[in-house]
């Protein structure tokens, strides 16, 4: 059998608040046996606070009712019944979701209003703070990276201050904190050539170090060839060993790390460029 799948949308202020007129007018079903005092200003206002949730909405009305006294439901009452309201944020669905998804491509497409916008959303639904902290913090790791190395260092700081202080103070840490990696250089190099040397470990195994790159704390281990020939990379000319392989033999010469023309990764791009060719060049073979 096939399964349907209902994708509930968000009511408009206006058609909730005419389902609560209904409700109120309702003597079998509804509120109609209590003969409320409710004028439309506070409907509107309950309309609005459930935030496209009509059962909400019923569920705001019925705690109204239940605090008006002599079955007027005033600014007052409204007041009481609104206090503790937050918008609506499924802490487990597809609401939690969409929002962190919003709030991660927001900083990744550099719009920092967006950013903003979205991470006081979900501050304001409730959300965990050491979730939030966790995936603005993975955003400074995936998507800014090595461009601006200074936001891994800022998101540990937004998480340490937000757990000094706790909110609200604390929440400004994390508004800040999306801020800047919305406006931070981007790249996903260091990401990608992660992904991409761990796909190589899984796919080749346990490749051996190289003989000069191994510890030889024995006698024994000395003898087998252990350490031999490693060169001591600050004893070298320009503090680098160039014709020293560090990789597996089956790798030798793979470059798994390929910086972007943006932000840090300009100048260590170039670095990285030129100890590559100097390396090539170191490894000719000698004629």
């Amino acid at each position: 059998s096939r399964c349907r799948v209902h994708v509930l949308e968000a009511v408009s202020a206006d058609d909730i608040a005419a389902a609560l007129r209904r409700a109120l007018d309702d003597r079998e079903r509804g509120l109609g046996a209590l003969d409320l005092d409710i004028d439309d200003a506070v409907l509107a206002r309950i309309a609005r606070a459930a935030d496209g949730d009509v059962r909400r909405a019923l569920t705001l009305l019925e705690i109204a009712a239940g605090l008006a006294e002599d079955g007027s439901v005033d600014e007052t009452t409204l007041a009481q019944v609104l206090a503790d309201r937050t918008r609506r944020f499924d802490k487990g669905g597809e609401q939690f979701y969409d929002q962190i998804s919003a709030l991660h491509k927001s900083v990744r497409s550099s719009d920092p209003d967006a950013a903003l916008y979205w991470c006081t959303r979900m501050l304001d639904g409730g959300v965990d703070p050491a979730y939030l902290a966790r995936r603005l913090t993975r955003m400074a790791i995936e998507d800014i990276g090595l461009a601006d190395p200074r936001a891994l260092t800022l998101a540990l700081e937004a998480w340490n201050t937000y757990e000094r202080l706790g909110s609200p103070e604390g929440e400004l840490a994390f508004a800040e904190l999306a801020i800047y990696l919305a406006i931070a250089a981007k790249s996903n190099a260091a990401y990608m050539a992660f992904n991409e040397a761990r796909a190589e470990v899984q796919a080749n195994g346990t490749l051996e170090v190289p003989m000069h790159l191994r510890n030889a704390p024995t006698r024994l281990m000395k003898g087998l060839g252990y350490g031999k020939g490693y060169q001591y990379d600050h004893d070298a000319d320009g503090g680098v060993a160039l014709d020293q392989q560090c990789l597996p033999d089956a790798l030798a010469g793979h470059e798994f790390y390929r910086p972007v023309e943006r932000g840090l990764e300009l100048k260590i791009g170039e670095k990285l460029a030129a100890l590559r060719a100097a390396r090539r060049e170191a490894r000719k073979p000698k004629t």
